[in-house]
């Protein structure tokens, strides 16, 4: 299969945006930014494309997708049982970085989609390709992000195309995606609503809408069942070699190259600006020093950096786990799979 990288430009772009609708509309893959990363699209309603993103991705068939909507309206068309919490959280974060699950409506969606469950997670992402893309085919989309599973997401379409070439036709190039890690979910088929995953849209930020949240339910709730979440089950965001977490510490960074070194391995290092003189064979700076956000922009385009190099293992450097740092955490955590360096 030839693949398609169709780089938007204003001029023109009504031609592409039909030519990705008229795709999705006859059961293919489109690939689009968000501003967290970049989906793998596909007509939510239909079981042989969402089958169609399992196969690109490499994904488990128990792990569900989030569906793409391009107004809050629409939460009253795919879900039912609608909670007054939902309408609240769609006026303060919509479009956001913030996924709702929700009771679906029967027979609306492709089983694939939520993976038995009587639940469904609906976002209407901030980003104007994705929305233009979802007003101009009128179809809820399911996506997830377009990378092989268990990979770092891809931030920009040039990302996409290194996992993806061959496997889809379209690519919607629309530059580099912003936050650059994905979307809260947020279960409000609970009591109370508890995040499944976190994101740019945190716990503090929610309970002045909504009132009381659970930050800590995805340890609980990702066990032997189909995770209700997408990110709760599986190793996720991993480069080739190993990465192991180190404190932002530039003693402690030299220590650790160091001795790797006279291990004779070859070391990568990710860790903000100013943390070059190291030793490391490979620096790539993400973000600043106590700056969670600025991380979180360039976190996975780090990692996926990491595998072009011939590392043997990667240092990570952590950050300050509150507000947005605590998604940066969780995707270094799950990244790392627990290994730590300590002094």
């Amino acid at each position: 299969m030839d693949t398609v990288m169709s780089q938007l430009k204003g001029e023109g772009d009504e031609t592409r945006f039909r030519d990705a609708a008229k795709i999705l509309k006859n059961g293919g893959l489109v690939a689009f930014p968000t501003e967290t990363v970049y989906g793998l699209g596909a007509d939510a309603t239909n079981e042989e494309a969402v089958a169609d993103i399992y196969r690109a991705k490499g994904r488990p068939s128990d792990n569900p997708l989030i569906v793409h909507i391009g107004t809050a309206a629409e939460i009253e068309r795919y879900a039912e049982e609608v909670p007054e919490s939902a309408w609240k959280c769609a006026e303060a974060f919509w479009p956001g970085p913030l996924t709702l699950i929700v009771h679906a409506k029967p027979g609306v969606f492709a089983p694939s989609v939520t993976a038995g469950l009587d639940t469904v997670g609906l976002r209407m992402p901030a980003h104007p390709v994705a929305l233009e893309l979802l007003k101009t085919s009128g179809l809820p989309v399911a996506a997830p992000s377009a990378n092989t599973s268990g990979k770092p997401s891809p931030t920009c379409a040039e990302h996409v195309a290194a996992d993806m070439e061959g496997k889809i036709p379209y690519i919607l190039d629309g530059g580099p995606t912003g936050i650059g890690i994905e979307s809260t979910v947020l279960d409000l088929t609970s009591e109370p609503p508890a995040i499944l995953r976190p994101g740019a849209v945190t716990a503090d930020m929610l309970r002045p809408v909504i009132g009381e949240v659970n930050h800590s339910a995805e340890a609980a709730d990702a066990g032997e069942e189909a995770p209700r979440a997408p990110g709760m089950k599986y190793t996720h965001y991993s480069p080739d070699a190993p990465v192991w977490l180190i404190e932002p510490d530039l003693g402690q960074i030299r220590n650790a190259v160091t001795r790797l070194r006279g291990e004779g391995k070859r070391v990568a290092l990710i860790a903000p600006e100013g943390f070059g003189e190291t030793g490391s064979d490979w620096y790539f700076p993400t973000g600043r020093l106590n700056d969670p956000a600025s991380v979180s922009g360039k976190l996975y385009a780090s990692l996926r950096a990491c595998d072009g190099t011939d590392a043997d293992i990667i240092l990570a450097a952590t950050v300050d786990d509150a507000g947005i740092g605590g998604a940066v955490m969780n995707r270094l955590n799950k990244a790392a799979g627990g290994r730590t360096i300590r002094s």
